[in-house]
């Protein structure tokens, strides 16, 4: 069965059906008088309209006010200030009440008042006369109720969150801050610094210390506050005016609690760790040092050189006194440290006040001033009647190398053995100290703490062959010696496996941040090594390097001697492992 056709309204009562709705005005034609009625064209409507007014919102609007013969009475661009009113409660003309309903911020609509919704038959004196057609050119530019909460919309959210923003927090952040319009009255960008405060103890305006809670570092959100949650009827006094919404686009950089510690993170341990490092301890270590958005401010792989220091002795800052402590050689950690156990509200050079430091750290090696020269025997032949003693020439293989493995020198790459004469300081002392009382054939290793061994300085190592002067590898200030691997020393010599420790010692050196050279002990003269051999196979002592040639190496390293033909393939010492 077909549905009957539905009637077709007359013309003119479909064009008081549109009016009724606000999407046409009326017109001639309809039996009313034009300038009898309301009248509102939209000339101007935005894209996105979230919210329109409604009986009961506050509006701020800007108009321009004209008679029928365009003559101007009155407009708010004059005064340089919006006009301000509640909307449906009898504060604006009857006209006017009715025209602001369904406007959307950044509309801007035309609208004729007839005088009986205007001023009617009294006009206004020496402005409007009576019974006068009214125009008005309005853009509206804010609404709020007084129901109205705090906005929050997220945009961006990190994939990892390991902590929101909570009461009592502080926290530093980019924003830039608009009216509802869009105009913008504030931008930390524009100033290029983090805005700093306390979150939830009243340093903020109420709606912003409810928009922060939850957020993440890296979080971006958009958070919308009505302005009895702002600043209110009186507004900041410069660039906010009263009565307005506030519209903040917000990136949280930072967030810390004054009641923090130090924490620590990816922990990356490695097997047979034999020692932790304690208070006292001098060490060398890399970092990467960022901000907790991951912004860096410093490197020493950049710097290609070690950060060398004494721990839990206030030469760093307390975060990472407190960080470094307990680590193996060799071991990584991230340490987080609050500003208050870092640089605090100044910061420092590239670090802002009140920043959160990230350190990503690798420990190369440590040893404390009071570390002896440590000797473990791997092999000792069970025939040794007679060890080695002062004034004995001695002939051994080694390899040298740092405590992190970085091999320096090796007899085994020269194919001839090191010759010296213990207890004339041919050797550094601590190498000295390694090779008396040891039997011909036997192997050990002999770490060597850089008070005993190259110091402060560091120095080249100069291996002795029986023509002539070679210059082999070297060694980094402080450096001592390890052999983990006896198995193949070839011939029937003394086997000594060099490790440093990494010490520099002393005091005098700058706080943390800055590199730093330690004033105190430093270690013997790289003079005490060179050895040159007669025909008769007798070693002479010299003086001063005048074949040698020097290369720089970094200073408070380790010395590690392994017991294997060729050892491992050299590198720089200090470079990056």
């Amino acid at each position: 069965m077909a549905l009957p056709a539905l009637r077709r309204p007359p013309p003119a009562l479909a064009l008081l059906l549109l009016w009724v709705t606000g999407q046409a005005a009326p017109v001639a034609g309809l039996g009313l008088d034009p300038e009898s009625e309301l009248h509102i064209e939209r000339r101007s409507v935005p894209t996105e309209c979230p919210r329109a007014v409604r009986p009961g919102d506050f509006v701020r609007y800007h108009y321009v006010g004209s008679l029928r013969d365009g003559r101007r009475f009155d407009a708010s661009y004059d005064r340089d200030s919006t006009f301000n009113a509640f909307v449906g409660k009898g504060q604006l003309i009857s006209g006017m009440d009715q025209a602001l309903v369904g406007m959307c911020v950044n509309e801007r609509r035309f609208v004729t008042i007839p005088p009986k919704l205007a001023y009617g038959s009294e006009g206004v004196a020496g402005m409007i006369p009576p019974d006068s057609v009214l125009h008005f050119d309005v853009l509206l530019v804010d609404l709020w109720s007084p129901e109205d909460q705090v906005q929050i919309h997220t945009y961006f959210k990190p994939a990892s969150c390991p902590r929101t923003v909570q009461v009592s927090d502080f926290v530093r952040y980019h924003c830039n801050g608009t009216f509802l319009d869009g105009t913008l009255f504030d931008s930390s960008h524009n100033r290029m610094k983090t805005y700093d405060t306390y979150v939830g103890i009243g340093w903020l305006i109420p709606g912003m210390d409810a928009g922060l809670l939850g957020m993440c570092v890296g979080e971006r959100r958009v958070i919308t506050i009505p302005p009895f949650l702002a600043y209110g009827e009186a507004g900041d006094g410069k660039d906010i005016p009263g009565q307005a919404s506030l519209v903040f686009d917000v990136l949280l950089l930072d967030l810390h609690n004054p009641k923090d510690s130090i924490s620590v993170e990816n922990q990356v341990v490695p097997e047979g760790c034999e020692r932790r490092s304690r208070s006292g301890d001098f060490m060398r270590y890399h970092y990467n040092g960022t901000l907790l958005d991951g912004s860096p401010f410093d490197s020493s792989y950049r710097r290609n050189r070690t950060f060398d220091t004494y721990v839990g002795q206030g030469y760093v800052i307390p975060g990472m006194d407190q960080g470094l402590l307990g680590m193996c050689i060799g071991e990584r950690r991230r340490i987080v440290v609050p500003p208050h156990l870092g640089y605090g509200e100044e910061g420092r050079g590239n670090i802002p006040g009140s920043a959160v430091l990230v350190f990503d750290v690798q420990v190369v090696d440590f040893h404390n001033p009071s570390d002896s020269v440590n000797i473990t025997s791997h092999y000792r032949p069970p025939d040794c009647s007679v060890r080695s003693q002062k004034g004995d020439f001695l002939k051994y293989h080694y390899n040298a190398s740092l405590l992190d493995g970085t091999l320096l020198a090796s007899t085994w790459n020269l194919g001839k053995t090191h010759n010296v004469v213990l207890g004339f300081g041919q050797v550094v002392l601590g190498v000295d100290m390694g090779l008396r009382e040891m039997c011909v054939g036997e192997r050990r290793t002999v770490v060597i703490p850089p008070h005993l061994g190259y110091g402060e300085a560091g120095v080249e190592i100069a291996l002795v062959s029986w023509k002539n002067w070679l210059l082999h590898g070297a060694v980094a200030a402080g450096h001592l010696a390890v052999c983990p691997d006896p198995s193949a020393a070839p011939s029937p010599c003394c086997c000594l496996d060099l490790r440093s420790a990494g010490f520099r010692g002393g005091a005098g050196q700058r706080r943390a941040g800055v590199r730093h050279r330690a004033a105190g002990a430093g270690g013997r003269a790289a003079r005490g090594l060179h050895v040159r051999v007669d025909r008769r196979g007798v070693p002479q002592p010299l003086r001063g390097d005048r074949q040698g040639r020097r290369r720089g190496r970094p200073p408070g390293g380790v010395l590690r001697v392994h017991p294997r033909p060729g050892g491992q393939r050299q590198r720089e010492a200090g470079s990056r492992i």
